[in-house]
C-alpha cells in the first residue's frame, strides 16, 4: 500500500519536475541536454550487460572515481555506464571516465520510466554512490535478480529519523537483493532502523579517503603555481551564495598584512559564476577568470575559477586552502582532496555532511575550524607567516588520509561475488 501510495506520489510529481527541468533549460541549456532520459528512454547501448553506478552529482561522481577506474581496471570485458542527476555530473563524468565508462541520466523513479530504463540497459549490476534509496528502482531490479550494492553509504541521524516514519516504504525496498557498505557504524544503524537487514549492511569506512593522487595532477598544480610566482596563494573551494562575501571579507583583511596574497574563489555551482562576478566588480576587486585565460597581473587580487574539473589542480597550487559549504549551513565540501594533496586545510563550523571525517580531522590537528571571516583572515595570514606550521598541518592531514584507506578494495570485495561466475576476476 505505501509503496502504491509513493508511486501515485512519483508520478504526479515527474510531469512537474521534467517542465520545470526544461523551463531551467532555458537559462542552462545543458538542463535540455536528453530530456527523454528522464522518462527512462535511455540512448546508450551495450553488447553485453555492464556494470552500473549511479552518482547524483558532481561530489558523488568525484567520489566514485577511483571506484570506477579501478572496476575498469579489474573487469576490462565489462562495459561501464555512470549516470547522473544533474547536469554538472555529467559533465564531471564526462571529463572523469572519457574511454572508460558511458553516461546517462538516471529516470524519474515511476515503474514505467524505470522499466523503459532497465530494458534499455539491462546491468548485471548497481552501485548506488552514497545515500540514494528509490523504492521502485529497487523493487524492479530485486524482480529481475539485479544485485544493488550502496556504496560508501551514509545516513544522517535526522533523516533515519524522519526515513523512519516511512520504514513500511523503505524496508521493502533494502530487503531483497541490497548490499550495503556502510562509512560507519552509525551508518550501518541507521540503514537498520529504517528496515535493511543487518545481514546486509558492512561497516566499509569511507571511499573518499581512497583517491588517486597521481603524480600528474601534482605537476599540473606545481605548474600552476609556477605562474602564480612567489606570491602567497589560498584556494576557497566549493563555496555557496552568502559565503563568497565572508571570504572576499577575510581576503581584504589578509591583504592588510600580505599585499600580494592571491585569492583563488571557485564557486560550488557553475549558474552562479555570474553573480559571484557581479560582487567582485561590485566591491571593485582586480579579478581575471579562468575561463577568460588572461593573463594574472601583479595587481590582480582574485582569481574566479568559472571552470569545472579543476578544483583539486587548484588546490594543488595552493598555499593554504579553505573548504566551502562550511561557513554557511550548507554542510561542508570533501576535506579529503586538499588533505590528500597534503595542504593546509580551513574549515568553517557547518560540517554536518560528513562529521565523522571534519571530527577526526580536526581532533588530530590535520584540519583547523574557523568561525567567521574574521578568523579565517588571521588562520590565513598565520600560515602565510610560518612555513613551517603549514608543512606540518599539511603533513598531519596527508598521514590521516592514508591511515583510513582500503574502503575501495573492501567495496570491491563485496562486489566480486555478486558478478556472474564468468565475468568473475580470473586474475
Amino acid at each position: 500500500m505505501f509503496r502504491s501510495l509513493y508511486t501515485l506520489a512519483i508520478r504526479a510529481a515527474a510531469p512537474v519536475a521534467l517542465t520545470a527541468t526544461a523551463l531551467r533549460g532555458l537559462r542552462e541549456p545543458s538542463y535540455r541536454d536528453r530530456l527523454a532520459e528522464r522518462l527512462g528512454y535511455t540512448r546508450v547501448r551495450f553488447a553485453k550487460p555492464p556494470l552500473w553506478i549511479h552518482a547524483v552529482s558532481v561530489g558523488e561522481v568525484q567520489a566514485a572515481a577511483s571506484l570506477v577506474r579501478q572496476l575498469h581496471q579489474r573487469y576490462p570485458q565489462l562495459p561501464l555506464l555512470v549516470t547522473t542527476a544533474t547536469p554538472t555530473g555529467a559533465q564531471r563524468a564526462a571529463a572523469l571516465f572519457e574511454g572508460i565508462a558511458q553516461h546517462a541520466y538516471l529516470p524519474y523513479d515511476t515503474p514505467g520510466a524505470v522499466r523503459r530504463f532497465l530494458d534499455r540497459v539491462q546491468p548485471q549490476l548497481a552501485v548506488i554512490m552514497e545515500r540514494e534509496v528509490w523504492p521502485n528502482l529497487f523493487e524492479r531490479c530485486a524482480q529481475r535478480g539485479i544485485p544493488v550494492v550502496i556504496a560508501s553509504a551514509r545516513i544522517s541521524a535526522r533523516s533515519a529519523q524522519r526515513q523512519q516514519k516511512l520504514r513500511a516504504l523503505f524496508a521493502p525496498a533494502l530487503a531483497r537483493n541490497v548490499t550495503i557498505a556502510a562509512q560507519t557504524q552509525a551508518d550501518a544503524d541507521g540503514y537498520a532502523s529504517i528496515g535493511a537487514p543487518r545481514a546486509a549492511i558492512h561497516v566499509v569506512g569511507n571511499v573518499k579517503f581512497d583517491l588517486d593522487v597521481s603524480g600528474d595532477l601534482l605537476a599540473r598544480g606545481a605548474e600552476l603555481r609556477a605562474r602564480w610566482a612567489a606570491r602567497p596563494v589560498w584556494v576557497a573551494g566549493s563555496t555557496h551564495d552568502g559565503e563568497e562575501a565572508q571570504v572576499l571579507a577575510a581576503h581584504e583583511l589578509i591583504r592588510g598584512e600580505h599585499a600580494d596574497a592571491l585569492l583563488v574563489l571557485a564557486p560550488r555551482h557553475p549558474q552562479r559564476f555570474g553573480a559571484v562576478t557581479n560582487e567582485l566588480r561590485k566591491r571593485q576587486i582586480r579579478f581575471v577568470s579562468r575561463s577568460s585565460g588572461a593573463q594574472i597581473e601583479a595587481n590582480t587580487s582574485v582569481v574566479l575559477a568559472d571552470t569545472l574539473g579543476e578544483l583539486v589542480t587548484l588546490y594543488a597550487a595552493a598555499d593554504v586552502t579553505f573548504v566551502g559549504g562550511s561557513l554557511v549551513p550548507i554542510g561542508g565540501h570533501n576535506l579529503l582532496e586538499p588533505a590528500a594533496l597534503g595542504k593546509p586545510v580551513l574549515t568553517g563550523p557547518h560540517y554536518f555532511n560528513s562529521p565523522d571525517v571534519a571530527a577526526l580531522m580536526i581532533e588530530h590537528g590535520a584540519v583547523l575550524q574557523v568561525s567567521d571571516a574574521q578568523q579565517l583572515a588571521q588562520r590565513v595570514s598565520a600560515l602565510f607567516h610560518d612555513e613551517n606550521a603549514r608543512a606540518a598541518l599539511g603533513s598531519r592531514a596527508c598521514a590521516i588520509v592514508g591511515e583510513n584507506r582500503g574502503a575501495l578494495e573492501r567495496i570491491l570485495q563485496l562486489i566480486e561475488p555478486l558478478l556472474s561466475g564468468d565475468q568473475q576476476r580470473t586474475s
